[in-house]
C-alpha cells in the first residue's frame, strides 16, 4: 500500500486525493475534446466538472451519513466531518443533479450531453478505485484466491480482528487470525470501469437515439457494482442478501433498460 505517493518536507502527496485529480482532470481532457469539437466553450467543460466534484462530494457523503445512520446518532459531528464516505453511488445523484443544473442554467439539452459524459463517468470511477487499492479502503471479503491482497494497514486494517468487530456478518472461520488477504475487488473495479468506458467510448460518435449511451452507462454500470457486492464488506439489507449498493444497482438497471425500450423525446438546444 502506498497512502503518500510523494513527501518532501512537510509536503504529502496523498494516492487517493492524487487518483482523485487524476480522475477529475482525465475526464475534463476528454470532455473539453468533445465539446471543442461540438462548437461549444471551454468554460463549459470547467463548469460541467467543477459543479459534478461538488456536487459529487456532497451527494456522496449524504449517501454515507444515510447509510451508516446509527454512528451519525452516536457522532454526529465526528461522522459529517469525518474524512469517510466519498461513496460512489451518492456521488453519481449528487453530480448528476449539479451538472444539470448547469445545462439548465445554459439550455443545453441534457440527453445529448448526457450520452457524452457516460464513458466519462465510468472511467473517473475506475481512477479512483485505484486510489482505494493503494490506501487500502473498499476491499472485498477474505479468499485464499493466489492473488488476494492483504491490507496491514488499511483503512481499515484486514485483520481478523477487524472483521470479527466491524463486519460480523463474514464468515471468516476458514483463516488464521491475523492479517487476512482479502479480494482486490478495488482492482477488479478498476479493470471493468476500463472495459466499459471503452465500450461506451468508441460508440459516442454513433448514437441514433439521444440518452441511450448514458442509459446503456447506467445497465453496465449497476451490472458492475451489483456482482462486485457479492464479495465486498458491504452489509446485507435486503432479505440479508442484497446489500444498499446493490438495491441502487437494481434500480439503476431498471432505470436504463426501461428509457432504452422507451426513449425519452429529445429537446433541442
Amino acid at each position: 500500500m502506498f497512502p503518500v505517493l510523494l513527501e518532501i518536507g512537510p509536503i504529502k502527496i496523498y494516492s487517493f486525493g492524487f487518483m482523485l485529480v487524476m480522475a477529475f482532470y482525465s475526464t475534463y481532457f476528454l470532455l473539453n475534446h468533445d465539446l471543442k469539437r461540438m462548437g461549444h466553450d471551454e468554460k463549459l467543460a470547467s463548469d460541467m466538472v467543477f459543479w459534478a466534484a461538488i456536487g459529487g462530494v456532497l451527494g456522496s457523503k449524504i449517501y454515507y451519513l444515510l447509510e451508516n445512520l446509527d454512528q451519525v446518532i452516536d457522532n454526529p459531528m465526528g461522522m459529517i466531518f469525518s474524512g469517510s464516505g466519498l461513496v460512489f453511488l451518492g456521488g453519481l445523484m449528487g453530480g448528476t443533479f449539479a451538472v444539470t443544473m448547469v445545462l439548465q442554467k445554459n439550455n443545453l439539452p441534457w440527453l445529448v450531453f448526457a450520452d457524452i459524459v457516460a464513458p466519462l463517468l465510468i472511467l473517473g470511477y475506475g481512477i479512483g478505485r485505484i486510489g482505494c487499492f493503494l490506501v487500502g479502503d473498499d476491499y472485498g471479503i477474505p479468499t485464499h484466491l493466489p492473488w488476494a491482497v492483504s491490507f496491514p494497514d488499511g483503512l481499515p486494517p484486514s485483520t481478523s480482528h477487524v472483521f470479527s468487530t466491524y463486519y460480523p456478518w463474514i464468515d471468516i472461520s476458514g483463516f488464521a487470525p491475523g492479517v487476512l488477504s482479502v479480494h482486490p475487488t478495488q482492482l477488479y473495479e478498476f479493470t471493468l470501469a476500463v472495459a466499459i468506458f471503452y465500450f461506451l467510448w468508441s460508440r459516442r460518435n454513433n448514437v441514433q437515439i439521444a440518452g441511450s449511451l448514458f442509459f446503456l452507462y447506467l445497465i453496465l454500470a449497476g451490472i458492475e457494482r451489483f456482482i462486485i457486492e457479492f464479495i465486498r464488506t458491504n452489509e446485507r439489507y435486503l432479505f440479508d442478501v442484497f446489500t444498499g449498493s446493490q438495491i441502487i444497482s437494481i434500480i439503476m438497471i431498471i432505470i436504463g433498460s426501461y428509457f432504452l425500450i422507451n426513449p425519452l423525446p429529445k429537446r433541442e438546444s
